[in-house]
């Protein structure tokens, strides 16, 4: 599984986009809410991934940050949505205003996101309520492009370590907040953020 890719930006064509990894170039589809984030063309990038193997395809779809492929993630395991759909979710709609528009039951916001029927907005707000639950506090942040950038991948690199520690998302998240962060590496969080808890 590709998880993350780090490297020079070689072509933008949203939601499309070719990154190049020394020398090999992946390419990657991407929602508009990180499209919007990307830097200039010939620039670094880092972005975390998810694959999807089909029989006639292999697609990598890229994010700015974790509670977006969170999101994605998610949203391949309701019925009847693919990862087209789920990335014209993200594109249509941040993760905060989904999960609001879903903890509300607000099936007319969604029908306003393109694709999505009345079934299909009663479906995602059935199946993801729960989902979101689990995963809230991980979701609850925004992302951050500013010039925090770089501390923000340092934390969603340090949340999503301690996921693959067995930590809920919601748990690491609140875990990692609760260091201050002032110019800490991913590192520095983890150890950090473990000792005090």
């Amino acid at each position: 599984m590709i998880g993350r890719l780090r490297g020079i930006i070689l072509e933008k064509q949203a939601p499309n986009l070719v990154i190049d990894v020394q020398g090999l170039g992946y390419e990657v589809a991407a929602p508009m809410s990180t499209f919007f984030s990307l830097p200039a063309l010939n620039e670094e990038v880092s972005l975390f991934t998810h694959l999807v193997v089909r029989e006639d395809a292999q697609l990598l779809y890229g994010f700015a940050t974790v509670r977006e492929r969170l999101l994605f993630r998610s949203l391949l395991k309701v019925n009847g949505v693919g990862a087209k759909l789920a990335l014209t979710i993200l594109s249509g709609s941040d993760v905060d205003d989904f999960a609001r528009s879903v903890q509300e039951g607000d099936a007319a916001s969604l029908t306003r996101l393109p694709g999505v029927g009345k079934k299909t907005a009663e479906r995602l707000i059935i199946e993801m309520r729960d989902r979101l639950k689990e995963i809230s506090g991980a979701m609850g942040l925004k992302p951050v492009v500013s010039e925090a950038a770089s501390l923000a991948g340092a934390k969603d690199e340090a949340i999503e370590a301690l996921v693959a520690l067995g930590y809920k998302p919601a748990e690491a998240d609140k875990m990692i907040r609760s260091v201050h962060a002032s110019g800490m590496t991913t590192e520095e969080l983890i150890r950090q953020a473990l000792q005090r808890n």
